[in-house]
């Protein structure tokens, strides 16, 4: 897989993560990550912009690095856990990074994702987590139902957002137990069946004009808020 991007760049070779081999711009000139990979004893190869472009990583900053797929983890390292967070099929990229890095601000350490219509660990992704990524155990299920049903008999409640009839304001559910947090798909939210599944259903107030937030903005709002009533 490729990365790119001169922070994910040092936070890898920081966090001594694999790395092949770093790709750099011919004009590249940031003497302090050359000096970090050359001590790291990383490959450097060389490219013309033009070369670095044709792998369409978006905004490279004039380094890419090959490292290694992500090994995802299975769905029983996480059932020791406290608070859980499971995406039901987000799709885009940004999202998904975004929600990582928070999770890993607030302390969280497992993500649980579907197998199919859903982004997966790519550049991207790596990228917008800021290099949070090998900070969370990121579990690839085939059936998020079934993995709702694994975590119940684990412990777990789990906490649905949606806006439907079961639904209720966010701030008065009781989240001191182990939680495991729902959160649906940039389009049409959490499925049917799988709000089905929810012990308790969520909704976070609107007061203006729109009727929704971005998935990580919601995300984001729904985990401090099980962090707060925790403390």
């Amino acid at each position: 897989m490729f990365v790119c991007g001169r922070n994910v760049a040092k936070d890898l070779i920081k966090n001594n993560q694999t790395i092949y081999k770093a790709i750099l711009q011919d004009d590249f000139h940031d003497k302090e990550l050359i000096s970090l990979l050359e001590n790291a004893k990383i490959k450097i190869e060389y490219a013309s912009k033009k070369e670095i472009d044709r792998l369409e990583l978006g905004n490279h900053q004039g380094i890419i690095l090959s490292i290694p797929d992500y090994l995802y983890y299975s769905l029983d390292s996480v059932y020791d856990s406290q608070v859980v967070v499971i995406l039901d099929h987000i799709e885009d990229p940004h999202n998904f990074g975004a929600i990582i890095r928070t999770c890993e601000a607030a302390g969280i350490t497992s993500i649980i994702i579907p197998s199919d219509r859903q982004v997966l660990v790519n550049a991207t992704v790596m990228k917008t987590s800021a290099g949070t990524v090998d900070s969370v155990h990121i579990v690839k299920v085939a059936n998020i139902c079934n993995a709702i049903e694994q975590l119940q008999k684990n412990g777990f409640w789990v906490v649905g957002t949606s806006l439907n009839d079961r639904s209720q304001d966010y701030r008065e559910i009781d989240y001191s137990g182990k939680i495991a947090l729902v959160v649906g798909n940039e389009g049409s939210g959490i499925s049917d069946l799988v709000s089905k599944k929810c012990d308790f259903i969520a909704k976070i107030p609107m007061y203006g004009t729109t009727n929704s937030l971005n998935v990580s903005v919601a995300t984001g709002i729904m985990i401090y808020e099980i962090i707060r009533n925790r403390k």
